[in-house]
Parts: C-alpha cells; sequence; structure tokens
C-alpha cells in the first residue's frame, strides 16, 4: 500500500467516468457557466480499466464510480461487469442521483454491482424539483425501493443545507428507522470556482446530531478500516437503518484520507480541496509508457497527497471556493 508523507494509507480510488449530469443542482454547478469535457478527452473504459488494475497493484482494494451522473454514460453496466470479472476481489461501488435506475438494477446486480450511494438531498418532490431543476423524485424513490428488495447495500447521501433541508431531518431519520440503510448528511462544501457556497447554508454536523437526539437513540457504530470512507456512523436502536454525518468543514478528516480522484478526463486528483493535477490521459494513450511505468506514476502522486483543511482554511479566511473546478468535474 501506498503511504504518504504523513503517514496516510492509500486504498480507496473514485472514478468519475464522466462530467454529465441529467440534473442541475444548485449547489453543484452554475447552469449558466456549464461547459462539458469534449468527448475526445473523456477516458474510454479499457482505460480506466487500467487505472483500475494498477491502482490494485500498488494495494487499493476499493473503487468508487462517480459522475456526473455515471448511470448517463453510454455502456456503463458493461464496465461494471469489465471491474468485476478482470479483479473479483474489488471492493466496487456507485455513487448514482438514482434517476435513471428504474428497471435496470436487476441487470446491474447480474454485472456484479452490490452497494448504491444515492443523492437525496430532500424528501419533498417540489423542493426536490427546485433543487435539481428536474421532477424525477419519483423515479428515485422508485430505485431505492427496487435496490432494497434486491438486497443491495444502499446508502443515501444528502448535502446539509440550512435553510433549505433542515426543516426535513425528522423525515429523514424516520426513513433510516423504517428501511435498512443508512442516511448521510454531508456538509455543503465551497468547491468550485462558481459555486453558490456562502456561510448561510452551512448546516454543522453537530447540530445535525443534537438534533437528531432530540428524535431518537444514536448509538456509536462506525467501524472504521483501512478502506473506510469519512462518515460518523450511528445505530439506531429502534430502526433498520443507521444515520450519518461527513463533516469537512467543522471536523475535517484530513489525518484519515485513504483515497486517490481520478476526473472524466483522466486526471489524477490527490485531494478534493487542491487544483493540483497530475495528467494520465496522455500517459494511458502512449504505445512508450508501460503498465509499470504508469502505476509508478500513480504510486509517487499518491505519496505527496496534501493535507486539504489546510487549503481550506486558506481559502475560507478568503471568502472564496478552495478549488476552482466544479464537483460534477471532479467526481466528488
Amino acid at each position: 500500500m501506498i503511504v504518504d508523507s504523513y503517514g496516510r494509507g492509500v486504498s480507496y480510488l473514485r472514478i468519475s467516468v464522466t462530467d454529465r449530469c441529467n440534473l442541475n443542482c444548485f449547489y453543484c454547478r452554475d447552469s449558466r457557466c456549464i461547459k462539458f469535457i469534449p468527448h475526445e478527452n473523456i477516458l474510454r473504459y479499457e482505460e480506466m480499466l487500467r487505472i483500475v488494475s494498477a491502482a490494485k497493484s500498488i494495494g487499493i482494494t476499493k473503487v468508487r464510480l462517480t459522475g456526473g451522473e455515471p448511470f448517463a454514460r453510454k455502456g456503463i453496466l458493461s464496465f461494471i461487469e469489465m471491474i468485476r470479472y478482470d479483479h473479483p476481489e474489488m471492493d466496487m461501488r456507485v455513487t448514482t442521483n438514482g434517476t435513471m435506475l428504474p428497471g435496470k438494477l436487476d441487470a446491474a446486480k447480474r454485472k456484479g454491482l452490490k452497494h448504491l450511494n444515492i443523492s437525496l438531498d430532500t424528501l419533498d418532490r417540489k423542493k426536490y424539483e427546485k433543487i435539481t431543476g428536474r421532477d424525477l423524485f419519483p423515479r428515485v424513490m422508485e430505485t431505492i425501493h427496487e435496490a432494497l428488495d434486491l438486497e443491495f447495500r444502499v446508502k443515501i447521501n444528502a448535502v446539509a443545507l440550512k435553510g433549505i433541508n433542515d426543516d426535513e431531518l425528522p423525515a429523514f431519520v424516520q426513513m433510516a428507522e423504517d428501511y435498512p440503510l443508512d442516511v448521510r448528511f454531508i456538509e455543503f462544501m465551497p468547491v468550485g470556482g462558481k459555486t453558490m457556497w456562502n456561510q448561510d447554508f452551512h448546516w454543522p454536523s453537530k447540530d445535525i446530531l443534537a438534533e437528531a437526539e432530540e428524535l431518537t437513540r444514536l448509538e456509536p457504530a462506525t467501524q472504521k478500516n483501512k478502506t473506510s470512507g469519512p462518515a460518523q456512523l450511528f445505530s439506531l436502536p429502534e430502526g433498520k437503518g443507521r444515520l450519518g454525518v461527513i463533516s469537512p468543514l467543522s471536523n475535517h478528516f484530513c489525518n484519515e484520507c485513504n483515497r486517490l480522484r481520478v476526473t472524466p478526463d483522466g486526471r489524477l486528483r490527490t485531494c478534493l480541496f487542491s487544483d493540483k493535477e497530475y495528467r494520465l490521459r496522455g500517459l494511458l494513450r502512449s504505445q512508450k509508457i508501460s503498465q509499470a511505468r504508469f502505476t509508478r506514476v500513480l504510486e509517487l502522486a499518491g505519496k505527496n497527497k496534501p493535507m486539504g483543511y489546510k487549503l481550506l482554511r486558506e481559502h475560507q479566511e478568503k471568502q472564496e471556493s478552495v478549488c476552482q473546478k466544479i464537483m460534477s468535474a471532479i467526481g466528488g
């Protein structure tokens, strides 16, 4: 396993398969300034598979496919099957908005997918349309119920937005009590040069947990391992699921960061908050670069991961975005 200069092991890779998305969530990108990556600059699935193979050889055991919306890209189910066939032991997961999955989950499961993170910021249909720009809330709920029926491991990711969805905490807690899934609130981050982030939207994790404890009992359930994500999770003794928070602003977890990110156009980012990128696409498309040499690039980049909270702190003091690239072009 790669160990960086801060002693952190790298075991988790996130690959964004596309920057395209059928939603237009206001906190993700500015609809007036959308510029998609040209098709010829998007990595081919075979190139992404080479990245997964290289990652495996340096100790990475978990890969997550993200977007944009991964299911907006043609052939995604075949790519999932490719990863499962070549690397059956890899812990493979997908983050999706869930709007394009009704009727496809049975096929996805046959291809080897078992875990889904579904983005859902509200349980109110009208509010969903305001947040995302599309009236697709019923399709997301259909996906959730279908996934549970097929025994997928389901996690719901809700961006915590003060003044927008903080009044829905009781409904989200009830969801976690009624169904065997994780409901996780993620603090809104000032990522992207044209982000809509401002301090008024900040709903701190500690406030979420304090309010949740007035609704139900919370018992710490987080069991960290080398591929664990940053969520702080709590069991609900009187329910079937769990409640969690992810707090990059109020209580950073940089000391435990174990991940690398690859953008749709083949740029390796070792920290979400840093605009420093390593260009992989040219290496992947060059006949002069062997797989061993390419793997060495990943290894050296991983060893030089920065401490993201320091970058965040500097930018917060200046009241500006922590990085210029928007979240949909990074992959979260």
